[in-house]
């Protein structure tokens, strides 16, 4: 299919993100919610395609950055403020807790005020949080400020999803998506090994300096980069009673608030991963710091590479099926890792395998997922979106703790998470999805 059929956003949107003139955005027309995409678009080259991707890829990548660069020092923090692995893990759900109630509070600011303002203050918090946090005196005060980090990184989060549907719907928005995945999936990649390099020269307090240069470095990026994609006549009212209303109508979208829930138990598998492997290959495995970061990265670089799969398969598969099936494979994969943490068979290898299986599940799911409940939310794009990360990063908090509950070595507590969300998961899955009918394949 034309490329031109697949966007549905307002004429001039997809150059305005893209960094083309100003005077193209100047024919942006209202959006109705489920209008066919118009077909006299302005076709954007490759290149102008990939900036906007790699704009959007990196600062989506800000809470991964966040999340991960500071992993390797989990350990040292625990010896340096003498608290438990459960405690320190905390610091993981204070941030997660942060992403999940900053997108509720963004997301309808920036269907409200505009994508570019919600954004710009969001990184301005998450820098100025960073360097309280590099000065906490105790675990607590870290927690605290590490939720004052997590509501910074929700802008960046909430706003560049917003915006992929401001421009893209459907198939080729999950294609969208996943392209977001490789440029951010650099992140994770990097991330441990950064921290690792830190901790060579500095201490845990060192990373949290460094997080604070990488915000100002993406608040460079917002600024110049990313023009504004939500024109005045499709923003919605601002004030209390039309975000509560707003919210009130999203919730009542069954299929919605099902999409939600998979969303959110698939991310607290991950999560789970993240939180639980600095433990499980440190002190269980014996893994010094760099090498648990090269270990680390490999899984990501599986993530990424099914990401870029998912885009092959979405030219033949509605994002649906794709979903569905792909959250069997990643239950029966938890399944695995159940037995290999319960009978030690395999050692190292086979906890790790079942676990990469794992993350290239989550790559598969998250962008269809994300696709599939945007697409017939256009209207408030920014609220159904900070509903998904809500969902995703509030489920997360509540799960990190529970990979801590048996003793920071054992991998038992980590893989009994995992099985039983993306178990769970597959279920709400196949009772909130249906067959769908053709789709376009996705061009992105």
């Amino acid at each position: 299919m034309h490329d031109s059929a697949q966007h549905t956003g307002p004429p001039g949107q997809e150059a305005v993100a893209a960094g083309l003139p100003e005077a193209v955005a100047a024919t942006a027309v209202p959006e109705r919610a489920g209008a066919p995409a118009a077909g006299d678009r302005p076709e954007l080259g490759t290149a102008q395609r990939w900036r906007a991707v790699l704009v959007l890829g990196s600062l989506i990548a800000l809470g991964p950055l966040s999340i991960d660069t500071y992993l390797p020092a989990l350990p040292a923090l625990t010896r340096d403020l003498d608290a438990s692995a459960s405690a320190v893990q905390l610091t993981l759900t204070g941030t997660l807790v942060g992403l999940g109630l900053g997108q509720l509070v963004i997301g309808p600011l920036s269907d409200a005020l505009g994508r570019r303002r919600p954004l710009l203050a969001g990184i301005a918090l998450h820098i100025v949080a960073s360097l309280l946090c590099a000065m906490a005196p105790n675990i607590a005060v870290l927690g605290v400020l590490r939720v004052l980090q997590g509501i910074g990184v929700a802008a960046a989060s909430v706003v560049a999803t917003a915006v992929v549907r401001d421009l893209f719907t459907g198939s080729t928005a999950a294609a969208v998506l996943s392209r977001l995945i490789l440029v951010m999936g650099v992140a994770p990649v990097l991330a441990p090994s950064l921290g690792g390099a830190v901790l060579a020269v500095g201490s845990w307090r060192t990373v949290f300096h460094v997080l604070a240069v990488l915000g100002a470095l993406l608040m460079l990026v917002a600024l110049f980069a990313l023009r504004e994609t939500l024109p005045p006549q499709r923003r919605t009212p601002v004030g209390l009673r039309p975000v509560l209303r707003g919210y009130r109508e999203l919730l009542g979208d069954r299929s919605l608030v099902g999409l939600m829930l998979v969303a959110g138990l698939t991310m607290a598998a991950v999560f789970a991963y993240v939180s639980g492997s600095p433990f499980v290959l440190q002190e269980g495995f014996g893994l010094d710091e760099s090498t648990f970061a090269l270990v680390f990265g490999a899984g990501a670089v599986g993530l990424v590479a099914a990401s870029q799969w998912n885009v092959v398969l979405l030219r033949r598969w509605a994002p649906e099926a794709i979903l569905s099936t792909a959250l069997v494979a990643g239950a029966l994969a938890g399944v695995v890792l159940v037995v290999t943490a319960v009978t030690g068979l395999g050692g190292m290898l086979g906890i790790l395998l079942p676990l990469w299986v794992v993350l290239a599940v989550v790559a598969l799911c998250g962008p269809n997922a994300a696709a599939v409940a945007l697409s017939r939310h256009g209207e408030r794009a920014g609220a159904a979106a900070a509903l998904l990360g809500a969902s995703q990063f509030g489920i997360g908090a509540l799960v990190a703790p529970l990979t801590g509950a048996g003793g920071g070595g054992s991998a038992l507590p980590m893989a009994l998470t995992i099985a039983g969300t993306l178990l769970v998961a597959a279920v709400v899955a196949r009772l909130v999805l249906r067959r769908g009918g053709e789709v376009a394949p996705a061009t992105a």
